[in-house]
């Protein structure tokens, strides 16, 4: 039982103040951020809020008591001591992640989407979908709950109003949240979970993504420090097979990660004690200090990596990366969005026109060609759903419009990954010094049921 909750069982008056004094601290906030748009400020860091919310607090339970004085026959007072405590749980609750909390603390739920205060619905481990209760009293409560949210998870302040109707940012459980207004009819909140902090392929393979072939080949291809690109759908587990893969590289190796919102999480796994976790960063009202992807990329390459990590690929950046791949950053990895591995160098070649080269398709081939070993792909099993790897293409060269590809694992008839194309002599022996072992190419449906 909460302090708020305990309270309201103790004494009437605790229900009338908390609301008054909640209703008081959102709207004094609001008007905070709103005479900052108006005068072009910049934003409050949480510091700066939660101390006016404590003075409004104060000032509002001032207000309570002094009508409770003037009007005898109300709720009436709580004392002192009570007061203090409700007034904590108050802010703690706003400051914290208020109606959000028992779903994120539900380890079975991977995904939570909030379509306005109560209208709620949120996706199981096991795929099932159920609408919960409200998260927040109004739509209201919920806007100034993603902005205190923010406030604290970022590594720079991020704005969330009419302004800025768009924010990104990490949870501390490593979880994703994304979060709208102003574009939308009701603010709307979409939650990522990482339920697996810290996976190993072989953990993978206990889970059902990968057979024991697969787990052989991936392990060698990051020794052997293989170039590779994880392609998916949303919410396939992406981010959670590229920190799989990031398990086998070496501890004595020094990584720079590149993401928009930091996920990934190596520079807090105690096996990589030498990272460098960079972020992208939006610009501010003015429309300056922004820092893309791209350019981190860039960055990255004068620090001394042993490898480069680019958490997702949507973009621009895309060209550095396969330069930093081509240029002896072996072993560099990322993801991108696309529905199969074929896609994946459409997708490239899109993103690398819009770069400040403006490559050509020719000249994206070419270079994806020279820089990307391995392009692997994640779906769910068409017979139970659950995500496996689907398919993987070693590239061999490029030929003006297209990628040469050869697919050495193909979808199988449930849709796991099966044996196919036979890899090519110089990349089979490089695997094969690196732990791999051929035997597991024997079999033309795969380990999935050994």
């Amino acid at each position: 039982m909460t302090a708020v909750s305990a309270l309201k069982d103790e004494h009437p008056a605790a229900a009338a103040l908390r609301e008054q004094v909640r209703r008081a601290v959102s709207a004094g906030l609001t008007q905070r951020i709103r005479d900052d748009e108006t005068a072009n400020r910049p934003p409050m860091d949480y510091r700066g809020r939660r101390a006016l919310a404590e003075r409004l607090a104060a000032d509002a339970a001032n207000a309570y008591a002094a009508y409770q004085l003037a009007h005898p026959g109300g709720p009436g007072l709580l004392s002192d001591e009570d007061e203090a405590k409700l007034l904590t749980a108050v802010l703690d609750d706003m400051f914290g992640f208020g109606g959000l909390e028992p779903l994120l603390a539900d380890e079975r739920i991977e995904n939570i989407n909030v379509n306005g205060c109560d209208n709620v619905f949120v996706r199981y481990s096991d795929g099932e979908r159920v609408r919960v209760g409200p998260v927040a009293a109004s739509d209201s409560e919920l806007v100034d709950l993603v902005r205190s949210i923010a406030a604290r998870a970022s590594v720079e302040e991020r704005r969330f109003d009419r302004g800025s109707p768009a924010v990104s940012v990490q949870l501390p459980d490593g979880s994703r949240l994304f979060a709208v207004m102003a574009v939308t009819g009701r603010p709307s909140i979409s939650i990522r979970r990482h339920r697996h902090r810290t996976i190993t392929l072989a953990r993978l393979r206990e889970l059902g993504t990968i057979d024991a072939a697969l787990e052989s080949l991936l392990g060698a291809v990051v020794r052997a420090r293989l170039n590779v690109l994880i392609c998916g759908g949303t919410s396939i587990g992406k981010t959670t097979m590229l920190r799989a893969l990031a398990s086998e590289i070496p501890p004595h190796e020094r990584l720079v990660t590149i993401e928009d919102v930091l996920e990934l999480g190596l520079d807090q796994d105690p096996a990589h004690p030498d990272v460098v976790a960079m972020q992208s960063r939006q610009p501010n009202i003015e429309g300056r200090g922004g820092i893309s992807q791209a350019e981190l990329v860039r960055w990255a390459l004068r620090m001394s990596p042993d490898r480069v990590i680019v958490g997702e690929v949507r973009g621009p950046e895309v060209v550095p990366m396969c330069l930093a791949m081509s240029q002896g950053n072996d072993g560099s990895m990322g993801t991108l969005h696309a529905s199969d591995t074929r896609v994946a160098f459409h997708r490239l070649a899109s993103y690398a026109a819009q770069s400040a080269e403006k490559l050509s398709v020719e000249a994206t081939n070419r270079l994806v060609a020279s820089s990307v070993h391995l392009v692997l792909h994640l779906a769910e099993a068409r017979d139970d759903r659950t995500r496996v790897v689907s398919s993987i293409r070693e590239v061999v060269d490029a030929d003006g419009q297209a990628v040469i590809t050869n697919e050495i694992f193909r979808p199988g008839l449930d849709g796991r990954a099966v044996p196919g194309v036979p890899l090519r002599t110089a990349t089979t022996e490089r695997l094969i010094e690196a732990g791999f072992e051929p035997r597991f190419l024997e079999r033309a449906d795969g380990w999935w049921r050994a």
